[in-house]
């Protein structure tokens, strides 16, 4: 009974290393869901704000350049056009506040990843710790039926790892 006791614990400890490893491709699939999608989404409305402060720019420097009254009159609707089109498409500019947004959100996940491959580690240790004591694999090697109950290795970084990514716009 003690050995089949030791193989049914050394099974669920697999199951959870299994696990383990699933959360941290779960949470690097978030990843390669959430960034694309934010990086374009701020990149969109910084370029929607860009187009925006060019026209009033435009607009004024028509107002200073303006020579007769059909130049100022002319440069002034330009600026009632480039202000309407900024207050009917994009009430607010919130460049600076997306790009906030989207740090907070590259750290949340990068958190949750790193959170993922500590718990996968810790099951790890605790895997190897339990099938490696002396009485323990021998009961594994003779109950086993041939199953691999090897120890595992935990989460590495790749190489080059150390150094952190940039994030290009």
């Amino acid at each position: 009974m003690w050995g089949t006791g030791v193989y049914d614990s050394s099974i669920k400890k697999q199951e959870d290393v299994n696990e383990s490893w699933a959360n941290v491709q779960a949470a690097y699939q978030r990843r390669a869901d959430l960034v694309p999608n934010l990086v374009a989404t701020v990149k969109a409305a910084a370029e929607n704000e860009k187009t925006i402060l060019t026209q009033v720019t435009q607009a004024r420097a028509g107002i200073v350049g303006a020579k007769t009254p059909e130049d100022l009159e002319r440069a002034g609707k330009q600026i009632n056009t480039a202000i309407n089109l900024a207050f009917e498409a994009y009430p607010q500019i919130r460049s600076t506040q997306n790009f906030s947004d989207l740090q907070s959100q590259l750290e949340g996940t990068e958190n949750r990843i790193n959170v993922s491959r500590q718990r996968y580690n810790e099951s790890i240790r605790d895997y190897n710790g339990y099938i490696r004591g002396y009485f323990k694999s021998s009961a594994l090697s003779w109950f086993g039926k041939g199953e691999d109950f090897s120890p595992r290795k935990g989460f590495a970084a790749a190489q080059g790892a150390e150094n952190a990514p940039t994030v290009k716009f």
